[in-house]
């Protein structure tokens, strides 16, 4: 069982990443490949943590 909620753990890091990747260029921050992968990796403590990111991150997600 824990194993199954670890996979699924993974599988929404994975997605969530994903979909900010793809969404990126709607967001309002620079678009250097060093800021892509670093806030898309941060990516579930930034949410968490930041107004501003949880913007953006709605903004990349709804393309």
């Amino acid at each position: 069982m824990g194993t199954l909620i670890f996979i699924g753990l993974i599988g929404v890091y994975g997605g969530g990443a994903w979909k900010f990747w793809n969404g990126f260029g709607r967001t309002n921050f620079n678009p250097t490949l060093t800021n892509r992968v670093g806030l898309s990796l941060l990516w579930p403590a930034l949410f968490i943590t930041n107004q501003s990111y949880r913007r953006n991150f709605r903004k990349a997600l709804k393309g």
